[in-house]
């Protein structure tokens, strides 16, 4: 690989920053603010670790405008510092270096002759592409990804190894697929008799995902049981995330690992779910709610706000009862003294 470097006047370009300190100053390569070597970029995200930035032999960081500027610093002072170390690890580290060595079809790929491939589409080793599927312009499906009949996928999207996508699905553009994930799988629903024996109810919906959506690893995605389970724009996905039929992921919502979401729930816009959340089926929830991690959602939520704990309050309500949840036993001591002293008053009269 051929050595990249960038004067700090071209880094400054690159990232729309304001530079303070020596134009010429070459960087060679990135790293944290505490290993970073004079020819290293680093950035400052939090205003917590600032101590680290005054000790950093960084050859220059990324820093926000609101940040205080330590003198004898090259600095890129920038309105989202994270934003702009981004953009100089990318023009360090080019993802087109790092793909497939299988350029093109591979020949032990599977696909259907009325499946129709897009431009430069890269399809890796044992990928099996159904009958009817489209694949847009640019997109690339790694080794051993299943696409089902029927299905869509647009342009520039990359789906990891062991994807699957069932049967009718669709695609949007740009977006991101990590392993193991699987989308359109069956919705939990059965139908219970007099004995209690389970009949399935068959699920025959779809899942869309919109343009610029990110699923996480082994995560799940549910068809509808007849319509459609939609994740919308923008939304990202983390990591071992159950989603159920029929639910509806608003705009650019944000959901972490394991957080899990019964049927035919409804989010909005920009509604984010900490680790473990587990919501409800059957609810609506408004937007720019937050709910912290472990969160228990039981029923629709109509305000905007962060919310926390089981069921769900809001967070400094549910923070005032946690710090007297952890002077219980100083509680249930002063309590059975003031018993004991009722006690002994009690027996003197």
């Amino acid at each position: 690989m051929t050595l990249k470097k960038y004067t700090l006047a071209e880094l400054a370009t690159m990232t729309q920053s304001t530079l303070i300190g020596n134009p010429e100053h070459c960087i060679t390569g990135v790293d944290a603010l505490d290993s970073a070597g004079p020819h290293d970029a680093s950035f400052l995200a939090n205003p917590r670790y600032h101590s680290l930035l005054k000790n950093s032999d960084a050859g220059v960081i990324c820093v926000d405008r609101k940040a205080p500027l330590e003198s004898g610093k090259n600095l890129l002072v920038s309105d989202d510092p994270s934003v702009s170390f981004q953009r100089i690890m990318r023009a360090f580290f080019c993802p087109d270096e790092n793909l497939s060595g299988f350029i093109g079809i591979h020949p032990t790929a599977v696909i259907h002759p009325s499946a129709k491939i897009g431009r430069e589409v890269q399809i890796g080793p044992f990928v099996v592409i159904d009958q009817n599927a489209v694949i847009g312009d640019n997109t690339r499906l790694s080794v051993f990804v299943s696409v089902g009949p029927g299905v869509q996928i647009g342009s520039d999207c990359h789906l990891h190894p062991h994807v699957t996508i069932r049967e009718g699905c669709i695609i949007g553009n740009r977006v991101i697929i990590q392993p193991g994930a699987v989308i359109g799988s069956c919705g939990f629903g059965f139908s219970t008799n007099a004995k209690g024996e389970h009949a399935k109810l068959e699920q025959l919906g779809i899942v869309l995902i919109e343009d610029d959506v990110e699923i996480g690893a082994n995560s799940a995605i549910d068809r509808a049981r007849f319509k459609t389970t939609r994740i919308s724009q923008g939304t990202k996905v983390d990591n071992l995330v159950q989603i159920g039929h029929n639910t509806q992921i608003g705009p650019h919502n944000l959901i972490v690992s394991q957080t899990g979401i019964a049927g035919s729930v409804k989010t909005g816009r920009n509604v984010i779910f900490g680790g473990q959340t587990g919501i409800v089926g059957h609810i609506e929830i408004a937007d720019q709610v937050i709910i912290a991690s472990r969160g228990g959602v039981s029923k629709s939520m109509t305000k905007a706000g962060r919310y926390a704990g089981v069921p769900v309050q809001p967070l400094a309500e549910h923070n005032r009862q946690q710090v007297h949840l952890r002077k219980i036993e100083e509680y249930v001591k002063h309590i059975q003294n003031l018993e004991e002293r009722l006690k002994r008053l009690e027996e003197k009269s």
